[in-house]
């Protein structure tokens, strides 16, 4: 034995590789379990010492670094309290707590040794390795507070508070349980303060969730947040210097190559430790993560693999392979730790002229309420009595025309949009309330004179209108009940009825609308492939119509809205994990995307994998086939390409978790809990946007792009809007990217959404008590809006067309009229008023002569 180790620090050293060696890692020779019952003897810190004394002799020279024991919380309370692991005594709360006695006067004896003898000549450092869960309390109250502080007295403190404070017990633990817990003498105490050189930290699964009892909660929630750990280390052990000395998190034992869930564990806790050590001052000097190799995980045996390299346990060598986790840690090594990557840089720069800054509202707040002024009754004032108008019956005035001006809630609307400074609005018609039965039978005339005049006010103001025929929102998905009761877009007869509808649409509103979308964000999670493939038809032909009978007079431009999300591999150096994306960005993207912008039919990833999903486990899932003529109509029928972008998922192939698997798909829907998330968990991953953009580009070439939705939830009750702001900010500028850096022909950016009415949480406008209120995103978009993205000093000032037509002069005059109106009201009232003196004076004067 101590050849072997010789050998493996001779080695270790050889490489560069600091050895940071346990002395018991709860591998108790059997013969002194047998003869004194283990660590329930006090017979056994001596043994320990001797032991201890032999290591430092014989490696001593080849070890700065040593660790008497590790995580004595376990060994005692779950070797002779519980029995729940080796050596499995089930002694009760009272042998557990002498065990631990024992246990921290042999780390003392071991400490006092290295002291006295080793350190002048070695001069190497010794500690305990502690594991400890972090614990959060349910309410903030105070006594919850002290239910958190007891919790991590029980574990950590029970051995911390002894070593690195004063030598004895937590005072929560003295007064709670003192007919159980031994009692060290005042010697004792002082032998035992400050017995360790660093503090050794771990932090895992093991201790967190599978054995902590629950009693040791105090009905408090259990965290895994180390950052929060490591901060109360330091304020409650007067700023030790640490050293995380095991952590990790376990993950599924049928996970082999591609670990996806165990990277993004380490990142993670790497992260906080980061963050620990540069924000909140923590002195963290080192980390190393659990484990090299899969092994035994005690009582959850070979179900749980949380090794750097997998394991083979079934081949008779026990194989060897690296995990994606291994490459991952590797490369942290050598960046030692995150360093600003140059795509996640902020770049300066603006849009070009005409890029249109849009917000959206899903459906408009339509108020057909008329006004005073179209009421034909005649009213007198009850000066005497209730001091209310009182209608004179019999007596009636002439009914004047209706006018857009009479409708109250499109000049509030329209006052928020200006105030804003967007050039586009986009929202969606309601086709189920326009046509109510579904065709021509039935038309609500009120509804449509409503959208003509919300149109106009638009363009009134300069704000361009761009208009959804149809989105899928409510139950029925805003289809008409007469078309849902047969079908919806099962039923073929439906691409017909929205060929009506869209045509109606055309004809009655195309003299105000320029900018059409036949369906907005048709959710293919929701679309069964007969539904799809009739949708579809239904574009096309709304589109060709528009081509055909309206383009050439009402100058329009018409095309399909699709929600676009990105897709990324959970592990970077995965080739399957890259299969799997590219699969799940043609299902979700390309199913609806490729038959309009490609080729004419669907991606050929989809009908592969379905024909093998269809042989091989009997699905019966199956893609229908367009004719050569529907190809073609299908085929190009677009005017630019409008997509809606929220979020970022990552994906893998490995089933880690049942729960976020796609049996169908054979895709694994993984986490990264080190992305900033909204509070309806929706991952805030700005480079995800450029990213799609790029994507587009290089499946269907240099179409115009408009990003027709973006934005993020937040918490209502958040006064700063901080997430909204910072989501908003770092989404446009990896627009500007794709635009600037990556040549996409992109020509729009609109927000999601104009307010919270319609989209609670969404909203850059908050609606309490009947009344509109800007939030901070707002003005920062608007800001934006006024630069036309971020210019800086370098970059070049933009002249659009009408601006170098413009002299500097008319801008002058353009944005001071109401100034130069106050200016132009003095100076006419003072002419009239000289002229009126003048005139007077003369008559005056006339009269006495």
């Amino acid at each position: 034995g101590l050849a072997h180790y010789h050998r493996l620090l001779g080695r270790l050293r050889e490489l560069g590789i600091e050895p940071v060696v346990t002395l018991y890692h709860w591998d108790l020779p059997q013969g002194l379990q047998d003869a004194f019952g283990g660590w329930a003897s006090p017979v056994l810190p001596q043994l320990f010492r001797d032991y201890a004394e032999l290591c430092f002799r014989h490696f001593g020279g080849q070890v700065r670094y040593w660790l008497t024991m590790d995580n004595p919380y376990v060994v005692a309370w779950h070797g002779y309290g519980t029995g729940r692991l080796p050596p499995g005594v089930r002694g009760g709360p009272r042998l557990g707590y002498r065990a631990a006695h024992h246990l921290l006067q042999a780390h003392a004896k071991v400490w006092h040794l290295y002291n006295d003898h080793f350190r002048p000549t070695q001069r190497g450092k010794v500690s305990i390795a502690l594991s400890s869960h972090w614990i959060k309390p349910q309410h903030t109250t105070e006594k919850n507070i002290k239910e958190c502080q007891k919790s991590l007295d029980f574990v950590l403190g029970w051995f911390a508070k002894p070593i690195f404070i004063d030598g004895d017990y937590p005072e929560s633990m003295r007064s709670n349980l003192s007919s159980l817990l031994p009692e060290f003498s005042e010697v004792e105490k002082t032998y035992i303060k400050g017995t360790a050189d660093f503090f050794a930290l771990s932090f895992g699964a093991t201790l967190s969730f599978q054995l902590l009892d629950s009693h040791m909660k105090f009905q408090q929630l259990e965290s895994i947040s180390l950052r929060q750990l490591l901060y109360w280390i330091s304020a409650e052990y007067n700023n030790p210097q640490i050293f995380i000395v095991e952590n990790s998190w376990f993950v599924s034992g049928s996970t082999k190559r591609d670990d996806a869930k165990y990277i993004y564990y380490l990142k993670k806790f790497i992260m906080e430790t980061l963050k620990a050590i540069r924000y909140d001052g923590v002195n963290v000097f080192g980390y190393t993560v659990w484990s090299l190799l899969d092994g035994f995980e005690w009582h959850r045996g070979y179900s749980i693999r949380r090794g750097l390299f997998y394991v083979d346990f079934q081949s008779h060598d026990k194989k060897l392979v690296p995990k994606s986790s291994v490459l991952f840690y590797q490369k942290l090594i050598e960046k030692n730790g995150f360093p600003p990557l140059p795509e996640n840089q902020p770049i300066e720069g603006t849009f070009p002229c005409g890029f249109a800054w849009g917000i959206v509202d899903n459906y408009i707040q339509v108020d057909t309420t008329p006004t005073q002024f179209l009421d034909s009754n005649v009213y007198v004032w009850d000066v005497h009595q209730t001091k209310k108008l009182i209608k004179v019956d019999g007596v009636f005035t002439s009914k004047r025309k209706r006018h857009c001006v009479d409708f109250a809630a499109i000049r509030l609307q329209i006052s928020l949009l200006q105030e804003m400074h967007v050039t586009h609005f986009h929202f969606s018609l309601k086709w189920s309330l326009i046509l109510p039965l579904g065709n021509l039978s039935l038309i609500n005339h009120t509804l449509v004179h409503y959208y003509q005049c919300f149109a106009s006010e638009l363009l009134r103001v300069n704000i361009t209108p761009v208009v959804a025929l149809w989105q899928p929102m409510s139950e029925n998905q805003e289809l008409p009940v007469s078309l849902v009761k047969y079908g919806a877009w099962e039923n073929p007869e439906t691409i017909q009825a929205f060929v009506e509808y869209a045509k109606f649409c055309f004809r009655s509103l195309g003299d105000h609308i320029k900018f059409w979308i036949t369906m907005n964000e048709p959710s293919v999670k929701n679309l069964t492939y007969t539904a799809g493939h009739n949708l579809l038809k239904a574009h096309a032909k709304a589109w060709h119509l528009y081509d055909k009978e309206f383009r050439r007079s009402q100058k329009g431009k018409i095309s399909i809205a699709l929600q676009a999300d990105w897709v990324e591999p959970a592990c970077p150096f995965s080739r399957n994990d890259q299969e799997v994306a590219d699969r799940i960005l043609e299902f979700d993207i390309g199913w609806l995307a490729e038959p309009i912008f490609g080729n004419g039919d669907y991606p050929q990833v989809m009908r592969a994998w379905l024909h093998r999903r269809n042989s091989v486990d009997l699905y019966n899932f199956h893609l229908p086939y367009f004719s050569e003529d529907e190809k073609k109509l299908i085929q190009g029928s677009f005017d630019f390409f409008a997509l809606s972008h929220y979020t970022t998922t990552l994906v893998g192939w490995e089933k880690e978790d049942a729960l976020k698997y796609d049996h169908y798909l054979e895709v694994q829907m993984i986490n990264d809990i080190t992305w900033l998330h909204s509070p309806n968990r929706a991952a805030v991953v700005p480079w995800g946007l450029r990213k799609l953009l790029k994507w587009v580009k290089s499946k269907y070439g240099d179409v115009p792009i408009y990003v027709m939705a973006n934005g993020i939830d937040d918490d209502q009750n958040i006064v700063h809007d901080k997430l909204r702001v910072y989501y908003i900010q770092n989404y446009i500028n990896e627009a500007l990217k794709a635009y600037a850096l990556d040549n996409v022909n992109l020509q729009g950016y609109f927000v999601y959404s104009f307010n919270d009415k319609t989209a609670p949480k969404y909203g850059l406008y908050s609606y309490v008590a009947n009344r509109y209120e800007p939030k901070p995103s707002m003005k920062h978009y608007r800001e934006i809006i006024d630069n036309n993205g971020f210019p800086g000093p370098e970059s070049p000032e933009l002249l659009c067309p009408e601006e170098i037509a413009s002299c500097s002069e008319c801008h002058f005059f353009r944005t001071r009229k109401s100034l130069l109106a106050f200016i132009s009201f003095i100076f006419v009232a003072f002419i009239v008023t000289i002229f009126f003196i003048t005139y007077y004076s003369k008559r005056v004067e006339r009269r006495y002569k």
